[in-house]
Protein backbone atom coordinates (compact mmCIF):
# COMPACT_ATOMS: atom_id res chain seq x y z
CA UNK A 1 0.00 0.00 0.00
CA UNK A 2 1.32 3.52 -0.98
CA UNK A 3 2.18 6.32 1.42
CA UNK A 4 -0.85 8.43 -0.38
CA UNK A 5 -3.18 5.34 -0.17
CA UNK A 6 -2.43 4.88 3.41
CA UNK A 7 -3.23 8.56 4.18
CA UNK A 8 -7.08 8.14 4.18
CA UNK A 9 -6.48 5.09 5.99
CA UNK A 10 -8.27 5.77 9.78
CA UNK A 11 -5.47 3.74 11.53
CA UNK A 12 -1.87 4.54 12.73
CA UNK A 13 -2.05 8.34 13.28
CA UNK A 14 0.68 10.21 14.12
CA UNK A 15 1.40 10.75 17.85
CA UNK A 16 -0.23 13.92 19.50
CA UNK A 17 2.05 16.58 20.51
CA UNK A 18 -0.46 18.64 22.01
CA UNK A 19 -3.32 17.71 23.66
CA UNK A 20 -3.72 21.10 25.99
CA UNK A 21 -7.41 21.59 24.30
CA UNK A 22 -8.43 18.04 25.20
CA UNK A 23 -7.01 17.96 28.85
CA UNK A 24 -8.99 21.60 28.99
CA UNK A 25 -11.73 20.12 27.76
CA UNK A 26 -11.85 17.44 30.96
CA UNK A 27 -11.14 20.19 33.29
CA UNK A 28 -7.10 18.74 33.90
CA UNK A 29 -4.22 20.69 34.51
CA UNK A 30 -2.90 23.04 31.75
CA UNK A 31 0.50 24.96 31.10
CA UNK A 32 -1.77 27.85 29.04
CA UNK A 33 -4.94 28.09 28.39
CA UNK A 34 -6.14 26.36 25.11
CA UNK A 35 -7.67 28.58 22.71
CA UNK A 36 -9.22 27.98 18.62
CA UNK A 37 -11.70 29.87 17.05
CA UNK A 38 -15.07 28.68 15.26
CA UNK A 39 -15.09 29.50 11.69
CA UNK A 40 -11.17 29.73 11.96
CA UNK A 41 -11.16 28.59 8.17
CA UNK A 42 -12.61 31.00 6.52
CA UNK A 43 -13.05 34.17 4.41
CA UNK A 44 -10.72 36.33 6.27
CA UNK A 45 -7.79 34.53 4.92
CA UNK A 46 -7.00 35.66 1.62
CA UNK A 47 -5.38 31.81 0.79
CA UNK A 48 -8.72 30.53 1.90
CA UNK A 49 -10.28 32.49 -0.94
CA UNK A 50 -8.11 31.80 -3.42
CA UNK A 51 -8.83 28.55 -2.78
CA UNK A 52 -12.05 28.78 -3.02
CA UNK A 53 -12.34 31.11 -5.75
CA UNK A 54 -14.73 30.04 -8.72
CA UNK A 55 -15.76 26.44 -6.84
CA UNK A 56 -19.56 25.54 -5.80
CA UNK A 57 -19.53 25.56 -1.86
CA UNK A 58 -20.78 21.99 -1.39
CA UNK A 59 -18.74 20.42 -4.09
CA UNK A 60 -15.72 21.71 -2.05
CA UNK A 61 -17.56 19.96 1.64
CA UNK A 62 -17.30 17.00 -0.85
CA UNK A 63 -13.89 17.18 -1.91
CA UNK A 64 -11.56 15.56 1.42
CA UNK A 65 -8.41 17.06 -0.36
CA UNK A 66 -9.63 20.51 -0.55
CA UNK A 67 -11.60 20.07 3.01
CA UNK A 68 -7.75 19.33 4.14
CA UNK A 69 -6.13 21.99 2.92
CA UNK A 70 -9.08 24.58 4.70
CA UNK A 71 -8.95 23.30 7.71
CA UNK A 72 -4.88 22.90 7.39
CA UNK A 73 -4.70 26.93 6.39
CA UNK A 74 -5.62 28.67 9.77
CA UNK A 75 -2.95 26.48 11.61
CA UNK A 76 0.36 27.53 9.69
CA UNK A 77 -0.67 30.66 10.29
CA UNK A 78 -1.79 30.78 14.15
CA UNK A 79 -0.52 28.51 17.04
CA UNK A 80 -3.94 27.31 17.95
CA UNK A 81 -4.89 24.51 19.55
CA UNK A 82 -7.17 22.74 18.30
CA UNK A 83 -8.49 22.51 14.63
CA UNK A 84 -11.61 22.00 13.46
CA UNK A 85 -12.65 20.07 10.02
CA UNK A 86 -13.83 22.56 7.26
CA UNK A 87 -17.42 21.10 6.11
CA UNK A 88 -21.13 22.62 6.88
CA UNK A 89 -24.15 21.34 9.03
CA UNK A 90 -26.65 21.19 5.70
CA UNK A 91 -24.55 18.05 4.81
CA UNK A 92 -26.93 16.26 7.32
CA UNK A 93 -30.51 17.78 5.37
CA UNK A 94 -28.81 16.61 1.99
CA UNK A 95 -27.76 13.09 3.44
CA UNK A 96 -31.86 13.19 4.28
CA UNK A 97 -32.19 13.40 0.38
CA UNK A 98 -32.95 17.34 0.37
CA UNK A 99 -31.53 19.85 -2.18
CA UNK A 100 -29.33 22.42 -0.63
CA UNK A 101 -27.41 25.28 -3.03
CA UNK A 102 -25.20 27.82 -1.71
CA UNK A 103 -26.35 31.12 -3.57
CA UNK A 104 -24.03 34.05 -3.73
CA UNK A 105 -24.93 36.96 -1.32
CA UNK A 106 -27.70 34.65 -0.18
CA UNK A 107 -26.10 32.02 1.90
CA UNK A 108 -27.65 28.44 1.55
CA UNK A 109 -30.96 27.61 -0.01
CA UNK A 110 -33.20 25.07 0.01
CA UNK A 111 -35.13 25.20 -3.61
CA UNK A 112 -37.87 22.70 -1.82
CA UNK A 113 -38.06 23.21 1.74
CA UNK A 114 -40.83 21.86 4.01
CA UNK A 115 -43.77 23.00 4.37
CA UNK A 116 -46.37 20.53 6.03
CA UNK A 117 -45.99 17.85 8.03
CA UNK A 118 -46.70 15.14 4.78
CA UNK A 119 -43.55 16.86 3.57
CA UNK A 120 -41.67 14.58 5.72
CA UNK A 121 -42.41 11.57 3.65
CA UNK A 122 -39.64 13.27 0.93
CA UNK A 123 -36.99 12.54 3.35
CA UNK A 124 -34.93 9.84 3.53
CA UNK A 125 -35.09 8.15 6.92
CA UNK A 126 -32.49 5.63 7.43
CA UNK A 127 -29.68 6.86 6.12
CA UNK A 128 -26.42 5.20 5.43
CA UNK A 129 -23.92 7.79 6.71
CA UNK A 130 -20.81 5.94 5.34
CA UNK A 131 -22.04 5.93 1.95
CA UNK A 132 -24.01 9.44 1.79
CA UNK A 133 -21.17 11.64 4.31
CA UNK A 134 -18.72 9.33 3.28
CA UNK A 135 -16.57 12.18 2.02
CA UNK A 136 -16.78 14.09 5.70
CA UNK A 137 -15.17 10.64 7.21
CA UNK A 138 -12.67 11.19 4.53
CA UNK A 139 -11.43 14.71 4.66
CA UNK A 140 -11.29 13.43 8.56
CA UNK A 141 -8.94 10.84 8.00
CA UNK A 142 -6.54 12.76 5.79
CA UNK A 143 -6.76 15.52 7.63
CA UNK A 144 -5.79 13.80 10.83
CA UNK A 145 -3.04 12.16 9.01
CA UNK A 146 -1.36 16.08 7.61
CA UNK A 147 -1.66 17.71 10.93
CA UNK A 148 0.73 15.17 11.99
CA UNK A 149 -0.19 15.15 15.36
CA UNK A 150 0.20 19.28 16.16
CA UNK A 151 -3.23 20.10 17.77
CA UNK A 152 -6.64 17.71 17.93
CA UNK A 153 -8.92 17.77 15.27
CA UNK A 154 -12.47 18.49 16.31
CA UNK A 155 -15.74 17.05 14.17
CA UNK A 156 -19.12 18.76 14.36
CA UNK A 157 -22.69 18.40 13.38
CA UNK A 158 -25.58 20.98 13.50
CA UNK A 159 -28.38 20.16 16.16
CA UNK A 160 -31.78 18.94 15.73
CA UNK A 161 -33.66 22.40 15.87
CA UNK A 162 -31.39 24.39 14.10
CA UNK A 163 -31.77 21.65 11.12
CA UNK A 164 -34.91 21.62 11.26
CA UNK A 165 -35.59 25.10 11.01
CA UNK A 166 -33.10 25.50 8.01
CA UNK A 167 -35.50 22.99 6.22
CA UNK A 168 -38.25 24.71 6.81
CA UNK A 169 -37.07 28.05 6.54
CA UNK A 170 -35.52 27.07 3.14
CA UNK A 171 -32.64 29.54 4.27
CA UNK A 172 -31.07 31.96 7.09
CA UNK A 173 -34.09 33.75 8.75
CA UNK A 174 -35.10 36.40 11.37
CA UNK A 175 -37.91 35.50 13.14
CA UNK A 176 -37.84 31.37 12.11
CA UNK A 177 -41.74 31.94 12.02
CA UNK A 178 -41.85 29.02 9.51
CA UNK A 179 -40.21 26.76 11.65
CA UNK A 180 -41.96 27.98 14.42
CA UNK A 181 -45.32 27.80 13.33
CA UNK A 182 -44.27 24.14 13.02
CA UNK A 183 -43.49 23.47 17.07
CA UNK A 184 -47.29 25.01 17.66
CA UNK A 185 -49.48 23.73 14.87
CA UNK A 186 -47.63 20.14 14.19
CA UNK A 187 -45.48 19.31 17.32
CA UNK A 188 -46.26 15.83 16.85
CA UNK A 189 -44.28 15.98 13.46
CA UNK A 190 -42.28 18.68 14.77
CA UNK A 191 -40.77 15.10 17.00
CA UNK A 192 -40.67 13.20 14.64
CA UNK A 193 -38.86 15.16 12.47
CA UNK A 194 -36.31 16.21 14.95
CA UNK A 195 -35.80 12.44 15.99
CA UNK A 196 -35.02 11.63 12.80
CA UNK A 197 -32.34 14.17 12.57
CA UNK A 198 -31.28 12.81 16.00
CA UNK A 199 -30.66 9.30 14.28
CA UNK A 200 -28.83 10.44 11.72
CA UNK A 201 -26.89 12.94 13.81
CA UNK A 202 -25.89 10.42 16.42
CA UNK A 203 -24.41 7.99 13.85
CA UNK A 204 -22.94 10.69 12.14
CA UNK A 205 -20.51 11.52 14.70
CA UNK A 206 -19.91 8.23 15.73
CA UNK A 207 -18.48 7.86 12.02
CA UNK A 208 -16.39 11.14 12.38
CA UNK A 209 -14.95 9.65 15.40
CA UNK A 210 -14.08 6.49 13.41
CA UNK A 211 -12.81 8.30 10.79
CA UNK A 212 -10.11 10.22 13.16
CA UNK A 213 -12.06 13.50 15.31
CA UNK A 214 -10.82 13.45 18.75
CA UNK A 215 -13.42 16.09 19.95
CA UNK A 216 -17.14 16.64 18.82
CA UNK A 217 -18.97 19.61 18.66
CA UNK A 218 -22.91 19.85 18.66
CA UNK A 219 -23.77 23.34 17.01
CA UNK A 220 -27.69 24.39 18.23
CA UNK A 221 -27.05 28.22 16.55
CA UNK A 222 -30.63 28.81 16.54
CA UNK A 223 -31.14 27.90 20.51
CA UNK A 224 -31.91 32.00 21.00
CA UNK A 225 -35.42 32.04 18.95
CA UNK A 226 -36.48 29.86 20.93
CA UNK A 227 -37.97 31.08 24.56
CA UNK A 228 -37.00 28.83 27.31
CA UNK A 229 -39.91 26.36 27.45
CA UNK A 230 -39.92 25.70 23.73
CA UNK A 231 -36.28 24.93 24.07
CA UNK A 232 -36.97 22.42 27.15
CA UNK A 233 -39.24 20.65 24.67
CA UNK A 234 -37.90 20.62 21.08
CA UNK A 235 -34.11 21.15 21.50
CA UNK A 236 -32.62 20.13 24.84
CA UNK A 237 -34.09 16.40 24.65
CA UNK A 238 -32.47 15.84 21.55
CA UNK A 239 -29.06 17.53 22.44
CA UNK A 240 -29.02 15.02 25.24
CA UNK A 241 -30.06 12.21 23.17
CA UNK A 242 -27.21 13.10 21.22
CA UNK A 243 -24.60 12.59 23.70
CA UNK A 244 -25.93 9.95 25.50
CA UNK A 245 -26.38 7.72 22.61
CA UNK A 246 -23.06 8.54 21.04
CA UNK A 247 -20.70 8.27 24.47
CA UNK A 248 -22.68 4.88 25.09
CA UNK A 249 -21.48 3.82 21.80
CA UNK A 250 -17.85 5.18 22.23
CA UNK A 251 -17.88 3.64 25.92
CA UNK A 252 -18.60 0.16 24.51
CA UNK A 253 -15.53 0.56 22.17
CA UNK A 254 -13.11 1.43 24.91
CA UNK A 255 -13.38 5.13 23.63
CA UNK A 256 -13.75 8.49 25.19
CA UNK A 257 -13.94 11.52 22.99
CA UNK A 258 -15.24 15.09 24.41
CA UNK A 259 -18.17 16.51 23.55
CA UNK A 260 -19.10 20.69 23.35
CA UNK A 261 -22.69 21.92 23.19
CA UNK A 262 -22.80 25.50 21.72
CA UNK A 263 -26.11 26.39 21.99
CA UNK A 264 -26.38 30.16 20.52
CA UNK A 265 -27.82 32.87 23.04
CA UNK A 266 -29.63 29.83 24.84
CA UNK A 267 -28.61 31.59 28.19
CA UNK A 268 -31.60 30.90 30.25
CA UNK A 269 -30.77 27.26 29.96
CA UNK A 270 -27.01 27.31 31.39
CA UNK A 271 -28.25 24.72 34.19
CA UNK A 272 -29.83 22.25 31.85
CA UNK A 273 -26.95 22.45 29.21
CA UNK A 274 -24.20 21.90 31.98
CA UNK A 275 -26.59 18.62 33.07
CA UNK A 276 -26.75 16.83 29.47
CA UNK A 277 -23.85 14.80 28.87
CA UNK A 278 -21.06 17.47 27.45
CA UNK A 279 -17.83 17.78 28.98
CA UNK A 280 -17.76 21.13 27.56
CA UNK A 281 -20.87 24.24 27.08
CA UNK A 282 -19.65 27.19 24.64
CA UNK A 283 -20.60 30.48 25.63
CA UNK A 284 -22.26 33.39 23.18
CA UNK A 285 -20.51 36.40 24.13
CA UNK A 286 -24.20 38.09 25.80
CA UNK A 287 -22.72 35.65 29.10
CA UNK A 288 -21.06 36.90 32.00
CA UNK A 289 -18.41 34.75 32.58
CA UNK A 290 -18.25 34.77 36.21
CA UNK A 291 -21.96 34.24 36.45
CA UNK A 292 -21.73 31.59 33.76
CA UNK A 293 -19.28 29.69 36.14
CA UNK A 294 -21.26 30.29 39.21
CA UNK A 295 -24.51 28.89 37.55
CA UNK A 296 -22.87 25.43 36.13
CA UNK A 297 -20.86 24.74 39.56
CA UNK A 298 -17.98 23.82 38.27
CA UNK A 299 -19.96 20.66 36.50
CA UNK A 300 -18.24 21.45 33.04
CA UNK A 301 -16.00 22.93 31.33
CA UNK A 302 -16.48 26.22 29.20
CA UNK A 303 -15.40 27.50 26.04
CA UNK A 304 -15.89 30.99 24.38
CA UNK A 305 -16.95 33.72 24.53
CA UNK A 306 -15.02 36.92 23.16
CA UNK A 307 -17.41 38.96 20.85
CA UNK A 308 -16.14 38.65 17.77
CA UNK A 309 -16.28 42.26 17.02
CA UNK A 310 -13.97 42.69 19.65
CA UNK A 311 -11.26 41.54 17.28
CA UNK A 312 -11.87 44.97 15.45
CA UNK A 313 -10.47 46.62 18.37
CA UNK A 314 -6.28 47.46 18.09
CA UNK A 315 -3.89 44.74 19.01
CA UNK A 316 -3.31 46.19 22.39
CA UNK A 317 -7.03 46.12 23.25
CA UNK A 318 -7.72 43.29 21.78
CA UNK A 319 -5.53 41.70 24.60
CA UNK A 320 -6.72 43.70 27.48
CA UNK A 321 -10.42 42.26 26.42
CA UNK A 322 -8.27 38.83 26.39
CA UNK A 323 -7.44 39.49 29.68
CA UNK A 324 -10.48 40.18 31.54
CA UNK A 325 -12.00 37.23 30.03
CA UNK A 326 -9.40 34.88 31.59
CA UNK A 327 -10.07 36.43 34.65
CA UNK A 328 -13.47 36.34 34.66
CA UNK A 329 -13.26 31.88 33.39
CA UNK A 330 -10.22 31.29 34.81
CA UNK A 331 -7.65 28.97 33.75
CA UNK A 332 -8.75 25.27 34.79
CA UNK A 333 -11.74 23.95 32.63
CA UNK A 334 -11.62 26.72 30.14
CA UNK A 335 -11.28 27.25 26.07
CA UNK A 336 -10.86 29.97 25.11
CA UNK A 337 -13.05 31.34 21.71
CA UNK A 338 -15.12 33.90 20.27
CA UNK A 339 -18.86 34.01 20.92
CA UNK A 340 -19.26 33.07 17.18
CA UNK A 341 -17.58 32.45 14.26
CA UNK A 342 -15.07 34.58 12.62
CA UNK A 343 -16.32 37.46 10.69
CA UNK A 344 -15.10 37.31 6.65
CA UNK A 345 -13.83 40.64 6.94
CA UNK A 346 -11.52 40.48 10.01
CA UNK A 347 -8.29 41.23 9.77
CA UNK A 348 -5.63 37.80 9.73
CA UNK A 349 -3.48 39.72 12.33
CA UNK A 350 -5.79 40.11 15.07
CA UNK A 351 -6.87 36.77 14.95
CA UNK A 352 -2.99 36.43 15.71
CA UNK A 353 -3.43 39.16 18.22
CA UNK A 354 -6.44 37.13 20.00
CA UNK A 355 -4.45 33.65 20.52
CA UNK A 356 -1.06 35.46 21.31
CA UNK A 357 -2.69 37.20 24.06
CA UNK A 358 -4.52 34.08 25.46
CA UNK A 359 -1.34 32.28 25.47
CA UNK A 360 0.73 35.04 27.15
CA UNK A 361 -1.74 35.81 29.73
CA UNK A 362 -2.79 32.49 30.96
CA UNK A 363 0.54 31.29 31.40
CA UNK A 364 1.06 34.25 33.14
CA UNK A 365 -1.92 33.94 35.56
CA UNK A 366 -1.50 30.04 35.81
CA UNK A 367 2.31 30.86 37.18
CA UNK A 368 0.78 32.95 40.48
CA UNK A 369 -1.63 30.35 41.66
Amino acid sequence: MSKQENLILPKDFPQLKNDTFLRAARGEEIEHVPVWCMRQAGRYLPEFRESRAGKDFFETCQSPEACCELTLQPLRRFPFDAAIIFSDILVVPQAMGMDVQMVAGKGPTFPEPLKEPEDLQRLQVKVDTAKELGYVFRAITLTRHKIEGKVPLIGFSGAPWTLMSYMIEGGGSNTHSKAKRWLYQHPEASHMLLKMLTDVIVEYLLGQVAAGAQALQVFESHAGILGPAEFKEFSLPYLRDIARRVKDKLKEAGQDVPMIVFAKDAHYALEELSQSNYEVVGLDWTIDPLSARERIGGKVSLQGNMDPCALYAPKERISDIVKKMLEGFGTRGYIANLGHGVYPDMEPENIGAFVEAVHQHSKQMIKQI
